[in-house]
Formats: structure tokens, C-alpha cells, sequence
């Protein structure tokens, strides 16, 4: 379910709730991480932590006037599952960053590769960012918008208990993950099963 306005706390009343809603976000992020090898990881989103993105742009801004929230909502919604997807930033991420720009150099088309499988289906490659091409040449960006379409035989299998994995098939971080039960629940909460 997308959010509107009224979902929203006022600049006032966020400015109370921000820290006890933080911790609890903090947390709910914690189990929609899932690491793919030590340099790729996937943030999955939901409508709580797109409704902490728009309160922090609108704190950060001081947005109140209702269409500049409205173009808030308008520019977060998308990016809330809608039942049988789920959408993720995809990051790749090196500490040092000369580390890192070599690794991106060499990455090219590297979203391409990302992918969903659930149980013994087959794979289904991310869709990924829909907004704007983020690679150029064989470089690739370290951050992409990414969405996991799901068919119908897939929602199936989760519902009845399949393993679900994600993976790359890129050659500079090629790697395959299962879901933990905690990181499975998070994200099966999104569906409509």
C-alpha cells in the first residue's frame, strides 16, 4: 500500500517521534539486508522505511507545504513493493574508495546479473534502474535501483516454504546466498500470499 499525506507526521510531531521511530527503523533494516559476498549488498524496501525516507526529506528540507509533500510521496512511493515484488537498492561497496573505483572499472553490466530463485525455479534476473542507465562502458555505479518481479509459481513455492535465493553471475563478485529465516520472514511479509 503506497503512503499519503496523512500517514505522515507534521514537522512537529516528527520532531518527537523521530528517535524511538529511528531505533525501531534501524532495526527493521537490520533483517532486509542481504550481503552478497563482502563487496554487494541488497537493501530491500517496504512502505515503513520509505515512510522514514520521506519524514527525513521532509525534516531535512523543511517541507510542510502539502504539494511539495505530495511530490515527496510521488517520487517514494515507486519504490514500495506492491505485493509480488520486491525492490531493493543494490550496492557495491568498497571501504577504500581507490579500492573501490578500480573494482567499478571492471563491473560493467554487473545489475544485469542479479537475480532471484525460488526453490528449484528458475532464476529471475532483476530489473534494475528503471530511472536511468547507470553503467557506461565496462564501469559500472555503485549504487542501482533494482525490482524482483515474482511469478505466480513463485509466490506458490514461498508460500509453501521454498528457500529463496539471491546471487550475482557477474565474474568479479559471482556469489549465491539463501535467505536466513529472519531476512526470509522480512521479505515474505511484503507479498500477498
Amino acid at each position: 500500500m503506497k503512503l499519503k499525506r496523512d500517514d505522515l507526521w507534521s514537522l512537529e510531531e516528527y520532531a518527537t517521534e523521530r528517535e524511538p521511530f529511528r531505533a525501531m527503523i534501524l532495526k527493521h533494516k537490520k533483517v532486509r539486508q542481504v550481503a552478497l559476498g563482502p563487496h554487494a549488498t541488497l537493501y530491500f524496501e517496504d512502505r515503513l522505511t520509505m515512510k522514514y525516507q520521506v519524514q527525513e526529506m521532509l525534516r531535512v528540507e523543511r517541507i510542510f507545504e502539502r504539494e511539495e509533500i505530495e511530490e515527496e510521496l510521488a517520487a517514494y512511493n515507486p519504490l514500495i513493493p506492491d505485493g509480488k515484488n520486491w525492490k531493493a537498492t543494490f550496492m557495491i561497496e568498497y571501504g577504500d574508495e581507490e579500492e573501490r573505483r578500480e573494482a567499478l572499472a571492471y563491473m560493467g553490466g554487473i545489475e544485469e546479473t542479479l537475480w532471484v530463485q525460488v526453490g528449484s525455479g528458475e532464476k529471475s534476473f532483476a530489473i534494475t534502474n528503471e530511472d536511468m542507465d547507470r553503467t557506461r562502458d565496462t564501469k559500472a555505479a555503485a549504487v542501482h535501483f533494482t525490482r524482483f518481479e515474482l511469478s505466480d509459481t513463485d509466490l506458490e513455492a514461498i508460500n509453501q516454504g521454498s528457500e529463496i535465493r539471491f546471487g550475482l553471475d557477474h565474474p568479479s563478485l559471482a556469489t549465491t546466498v539463501t535467505l536466513d529465516f529472519k531476512e526470509r520472514l522480512s521479505l515474505v511479509a511484503d507479498l500477498d500470499l
